[in-house]
């Protein structure tokens, strides 16, 4: 009996902190609405029972009476016994009594469907907390997306035709041409004479 999963999952949730053990702490939980499913062993008083079904009915909370003992619950827990104890998470509670379901599919059938549905629904509103979160930290900023593919590189313009090209300069006929052929390379224009750093070799 030690080994039997459901009392393995127990332990499992105590040991994780999820696990309320005893009347009063049962109870405390069960008024804070952060129970959410209580257990009560096989031989437990029926005063027990009548505080069971009144911290279930205060905290909207199911209660279910398991086949363990006071003595095989305290055991898992490490006390010498357990009447009482209350799971605080709703994937721990739905877990549990699934296990107690696959023994007794008539007794905790109908408590395993509805623990399931819960666990789903607080599991659902867990995700959704977190990603709002996330998003706040995020600032609101846009997913990363790729950047666009470069676009193609536009063929260069063509150029217009030509312009007419400037006529050569005719060469002087005349006196004139003669004149300016004959003068002295040492001449600037208009027969200046050149001097200096202006006068050709």
């Amino acid at each position: 009996m030690p080994n039997d999963p459901s009392l393995h999952l127990l332990g499992l949730a105590k040991k994780a902190g999820r696990l309320e053990v005893g009347e009063e702490p049962v109870g405390a939980a069960c008024r804070a609405r952060q129970a959410r499913l209580v257990l009560l062993a096989a031989d437990a008083a029926p005063n027990s029972r009548r505080r069971a079904a009144h911290f279930g009915e205060a905290g909207n909370v199911l209660w279910l009476e398991t086949p363990f003992s006071k003595a095989q619950l305290g055991f898992i827990l490490g006390r010498s016994s357990c009447a009482m104890l209350a799971l605080t998470d709703a994937g721990f509670a739905a877990a549990v009594v699934e296990k107690l379901a696959s023994r007794d599919p008539d007794k905790y059938g109908p408590a395993a469907r509805q623990l399931r549905d819960k666990a789903n629904r607080v599991l659902l509103r867990q995700k959704e907390q977190r990603q709002h979160e996330k998003n706040l930290r995020q600032g609101g900023r846009k997913p990363w997306a790729p950047p666009p593919p470069p676009k193609e590189e536009a063929p260069p313009p063509q150029r217009g035709k030509p312009g007419p090209h400037k006529a050569r300069r005719r060469p002087k006929d005349g006196p004139a041409a003669q004149a300016e052929s004959q003068r002295s390379p040492n001449h600037g224009p208009g027969g200046r004479r050149l001097t200096g750093k202006f006068r050709k070799p």
